[in-house]
């Protein structure tokens, strides 16, 4: 989809339809009453007709109105101006979407930058329209013997003022990036698990590579990870013909001494709770667990994309869980590579095992921050449910930076406690730490296991077990989160 910034007057416009906004009540905005001036009151006598009434997402579509140079104007119900924010613009864009979709023109202009959303700018408004269009037009369909017929809109035109159109067109230049970097992660979310293993989200790295000098790949096999002392990332694998990998990617935008931001993924292509089975209902979405790898790399997309002058690695910990005569035993104790034993009491605690010791690899980088992202417990979804990612971490000016990247994002991670008291759920008779703390705080017990891994740098973690997928029914697939979340942390870390 071609998205264009134009500067003009709507009703000067020529273009198959043009959208504009109207108010609960009938209320016109200021494009609605220049379409109407133009057309003699056909807007004013439309609506007195009763047929729409302005609320969020209603929609009319006229046509032949005259003195337009539009073939046709699709009208979309914005709600009470003083209760427009985020969810509410996505929700009007989303309508407009829809109708536009299913109309011959190949091209439509929106007027919708001029509504006033909460706490939003000419930037923010339309890097929101921009990534909501653009995340819209997503298609999978890779499997499907009769493929989607191809849209006959090819181009939409976001209209603006002169004053804010530079904002604007950056805005959209960002959303392509985030768009592009969204559809790489829902992709692989997608694939099938006999399909995306760990040796395909590592080729999958490779060929990002190959398409972009500025990123170097190094795939580490079983063998390198044995060598590493990784025993806790090892013992989830050895349960599986899959040989499990550690992807590391390196960005290099910034100064040659300037210390990277680090971006680590679970990447558990499949995740069948090993001997600590998972129930059958639903299993076919543990294909999903590697929806923070996926993430990272399409956080690398939209970092490559964008061109951002900063220096980044990303670390995918990929293997597959799988129940066999070789899979770990809950009761088994491994030793990780920081040298500290872990009393493995639940198999389908898993990621955190791949990630504790990719978070001590990531020591090497000497980083300025480390940002794990993980499909981790199903308690975050009990606490949080599907709206916002759980985080947590060890160093507060971090988590603000990262609370305030997901708000600028419409991307939304809420902040979890990570007190001492809780540690004390992890104590095992046999070992220094179990990898479970029994039925209460799962996901703060999981991220203080995480935190003991991640103590020689300023380190935070994304449970995005609510927020990575849809479960269920004919919407079902990956989101694309937390990628809009950390694109905005690493274009806030690169700004001057």
């Amino acid at each position: 989809m071609q998205l264009v910034v134009k500067s003009a007057s709507p009703q000067t416009l020529k273009t198959a339809t043009l959208v504009v906004a109207v108010g609960e009540g009938r209320k016109l905005g200021a494009t609605a009453k220049a379409v109407d001036q133009a057309t003699d009151g056909a807007l004013s006598a439309t609506l007195k007709r009763g047929d729409l009434v302005g609320k969020v997402g209603q929609t009319l579509l006229l046509h032949h109105l005259p003195n337009l140079k539009a073939e046709r104007v699709l009208l979309v119900g914005t709600g009470k101006e003083s209760e427009l924010g985020d969810r509410q613009f996505r929700k009007i864009v989303a309508a407009a979407h829809s109708v536009l979709k299913g109309l011959g023109g190949s091209d439509a202009a929106l007027t919708l930058g001029e509504l006033h959303v909460k706490g939003r700018d000419a930037y923010g408004k339309a890097r929101l329209l921009a990534e909501t269009l653009l995340d819209a037009t997503y298609v999978f369909d890779h499997f499907k013997s009769e493929k989607a017929t191809t849209p006959t809109l090819k181009k939409l035109v976001l209209v603006c003022d002169k004053a804010s159109q530079a904002d604007v067109e950056r805005a959209a230049g960002h959303a392509r990036a985030i768009a592009s970097g969204m559809a790489l992660t829902r992709d692989l979310g997608n694939l099938p698990p006999n399909l995306c293993h760990p040796s395909h989200l590592a080729d999958e790295a490779k060929a990002l590579a190959k398409a972009h000098d500025a990123l170097k790949v190094e795939v580490l096999d079983e063998k390198k990870l044995k060598e590493l002392g990784m025993g806790a990332f090892l013992a989830v694998a050895q349960g599986s013909d899959q040989p499990p990998r550690l992807v590391v990617l390196n960005y290099q935008g910034g100064k040659k001494d300037e210390q990277p931001f680090v971006l680590v993924g679970k990447g558990i292509t499949f995740d069948t709770g090993g001997i600590s089975l998972k129930p059958g209902p639903s299993m076919d979405e543990m294909k999903y667990d590697m929806c923070g790898a996926a993430s990272v790399l399409g956080t690398f997309r939209a970092l490559l994309e964008l061109a951002l002058p900063i220096n980044v690695v990303g670390l995918l910990a990929c293997a597959e869980n799988m129940p066999s005569g070789g899979a770990t035993r809950p009761g088994d104790i491994v030793t990780s590579m920081s040298g500290q034993t872990v009393e493995i009491l639940n198999t389908d605690a898993e990621g955190r095992l791949v990630l504790c010791d990719t978070l001590t690899y990531a020591e090497r980088f000497k980083p300025q921050a480390v940002i794990d992202v993980a499909t981790l417990t199903g308690a975050c979804i009990t606490a949080l449910g599907t709206q916002a990612s759980g985080l947590m971490g060890n160093h507060d000016a971090l988590i603000r930076q990262i609370l305030k990247a997901g708000e600028h994002a419409a991307d939304r991670a809420w902040q979890l406690p990570l007190f001492e008291e809780y540690q004390e759920q992890l104590d095992s008779p046999f070992a220094d730490m179990a990898n479970i703390g029994g039925p209460k705080a799962g996901s703060i017990t999981a991220g203080c296991f995480l935190s003991r891994f991640a103590k020689n740098y300023h380190w935070a973690h994304l449970d995005i077990a609510g927020t990575a997928w849809i479960s269920g029914g004919k919407e079902k697939g990956a989101t694309g989160r937390p990628v809009p979340l950390l694109t905005q942390f690493l274009l806030d870390r690169s700004a001057p």
